[in-house]
């Protein structure tokens, strides 16, 4: 956390005059900052400003120091939670057989289970590419054995000597 991003406390708070909260949640009203510093000194916390864009701004009366723990904590949860979704691929050739095409799809929706988006490439070697009209059936084929598990992100579109779609979890 940066300085920035750190609420203001005691002595930092600007405001003339505050709403004030206690350390039981209970609220007391609108106060001077002064008076509010005082009462956080004789409770032996901090007086912490916890909304300041309001008029007057929210102050609490706590611990700073736990305050600021409980807020890190509450970060590092919510990035533990963030998945970040991955590019797999997945490369076919314009003569794949039925059933490696079927492993190689079944290993896709593996992929998208778990939330990750496929790039499907089918790349031509040699002469393979004076006939494309195969690869496009090849995609068209992948196409409908995926259009009930995924959504399509990118088309068919021919890239040099490979043609690729993008697909992605619904």
């Amino acid at each position: 956390m940066s300085k920035a991003d750190e609420p203001r406390i005691n002595g930092e708070i600007r405001s003339a005059t505050i709403r004030l909260v206690d350390q039981n949640g209970n609220m007391i009203g609108v106060v001077a900052a002064a008076e509010g510093l005082r009462m956080a000194e004789q409770a032996g916390l901090d007086l912490v400003e916890i909304s300041p864009n309001a008029a007057p701004p929210v102050c609490k009366i706590l611990d700073y120091g736990k305050y600021r723990y409980e807020a890190q904590k509450k970060a590092h949860e919510a990035r533990k939670k963030q998945k970040v979704i991955q590019i797999k691929e997945i490369k076919l050739r314009p003569t794949i057989d039925k059933h490696d095409l079927e492993i190689k799809m079944r290993n896709t929706l593996g992929f998208l289970a778990e939330g990750d988006k496929v790039r499907i490439t089918l790349r031509f070697r040699g002469r393979e590419m004076d006939h494309q009209d195969l690869g496009y059936k090849v995609l068209d084929r992948v196409q409908e054995m995926l259009k009930d598990h995924c959504k399509i992100e990118s088309a068919i579109r021919t890239e040099g000597k490979q043609i690729a779609m993008t697909v992605g979890p619904k």
